[in-house]
């Protein structure tokens, strides 16, 4: 096995195109540019061991077509002390995340062993009153958005950079 393979292994909720290019807008007006390498995201779990990457494919396979897709909401403004993210609530996301946490129960560590706090981060390491000031502004303007989450995604983070393993539509009917 490979160095490359062993890379840790980010698992995200894919969002809608439409909404994936809103939050990508606001987090290129308001991520500090040296620090934007990767696109708006709603991870799921931070590091599952990148050892186990081929039985992580097939698990996914399998839930992805008995699997509808997961209703969220793209809610409040969360206050990241130098940085703002919005909430995603859903319950059926949670319970997929589940799932696969209980299927690899034991391989995850850190925040990925606990229950999730779901969100998009769309500023971080920024002055504490530049982040209270996009918060207030936020408060005030951001509308709620209603989404389906279509697909899962994988991908190796190798050097703080993200390289995709792959996509799994979730594709059962409702």
């Amino acid at each position: 096995m490979t160095l490359h393979n062993r890379a840790p292994l980010i698992v995200l909720a894919v969002l809608p195109a439409a909404v994936q290019a809103q939050l990508d807008g606001l987090r290129r007006v308001h991520y500090p540019p040296e620090r934007n390498r990767v696109p708006a995201h709603c991870t799921l779990f931070h590091a599952i061991p990148g050892m186990v990457a081929d039985e992580l494919a097939a698990t996914l396979a399998v839930l992805a077509a008995s699997t509808a897709p997961p209703r969220a909401r793209i809610g409040g403004v969360i206050d990241l002390d130098g940085g703002t993210a919005f909430e995603v609530i859903s319950p059926e996301l949670v319970d997929l995340r589940d799932a696969l946490a209980d299927r690899f129960h034991g391989l995850l560590s850190g925040g990925d062993a606990v229950a999730p706090r779901l969100h998009v981060t769309i500023q971080n390491k920024v002055e504490r009153s530049t982040a209270r000031a996009l918060q207030g502004h936020l408060r005030a303007t951001w509308q709620s958005l209603d989404i389906t989450i279509p697909a899962l995604a994988v991908h190796r983070v190798i050097a703080g950079s993200w390289h995709p393993v792959g996509t799994w539509r979730l594709r059962r009917a409702r």
